[in-house]
């Protein structure tokens, strides 16, 4: 009977709302948890586009923080898109770019200014776009992350008849580790081709050696002989003189 009225005093309405707060806040933390950004490649230059790195950020505030320990840039005015020059001043909209996004920050009194390589728009009224169908594009953009990074990232955009567009992002991270293990397998082949070349020479010439002692041994026995033949005829020849 204690134990039942124990239980029944838990379910009173305080305790029930402690219950239902605790595991709202634990599934709004679980939540807010999975939701986190990750961070997500973008290229960052400055406003003369003299420099161009490749920084890695979750969010808008900590895009500006890097870029300007990365750029040396202390205040920070603005962050416009490199291509049109449209500003970057809102997380909702800083989340909607692509990886790989061109951007360009701009200091106090500094302005963006179209790409000197890029028509006016004077040029593109008067221009003429012709005829044609492009089949497909290929587009390879190498980058670094980190000054560090012994090759860096490869960028590989693919688009087909202008409708269709793939992207493949090839971090190269373990091609420092590669190339070692390459030299090294290098190296070991030259010391055993070394090793082989030794033995094969040293072979050949215990082979030469050989012959030329034979040679030798069969030259001076032929010289020996020649000798006894040359004494038995001088033998017989004072054995005979002898006799008459």
């Amino acid at each position: 009977m204690d134990y039942a009225m124990k239980s029944l005093s838990l379910l009173t309405p305080s305790s029930l709302s402690k219950c239902v707060t605790s595991a709202s806040a634990s599934v709004t933390q679980q939540l807010l948890s999975v939701r986190a950004p990750r961070p997500r490649p973008f290229r960052v230059m400055n406003a003369d586009r003299s420099v161009k790195k490749g920084i890695m950020a979750e969010t808008l505030q900590d895009l500006i923080n890097k870029v300007s320990d990365s750029l040396s840039v202390p205040c920070v005015s603005a962050l416009v898109l490199d291509e049109d020059g449209t500003g970057v001043d809102t997380e909702e909209f800083f989340q909607t770019l692509p990886e790989n996004a061109v951007l360009m920050v701009l200091e106090k009194a500094q302005k963006w200014t179209p790409h000197p390589n890029s028509p006016s728009r004077d040029q593109l009224s008067e221009y003429r776009p012709r005829q044609r169908t492009d089949v497909a594009k290929l587009t390879l953009d190498l980058y670094k992350n980190s000054p560090k990074d012994f090759i860096g990232c490869l960028n590989v955009k693919a688009t087909l008849y202008g409708a269709y567009t793939m992207s493949y992002d090839l971090r190269c991270y373990a091609a420092k580790n590669m190339l070692k293990e390459a030299l090294r397998w290098t190296v070991f082949s030259m010391q055993a081709t070394g090793h082989i070349l030794l033995g094969s020479s040293c072979y050949i010439e215990q082979l030469l050696d050989e012959e030329e002692e034979e040679g030798a041994e069969k030259k001076t026995g032929g010289q020996c002989l020649f000798m006894s033949q040359f004494a038995v005829q001088t033998f017989q020849t004072v054995s005979s003189h002898s006799h008459l």
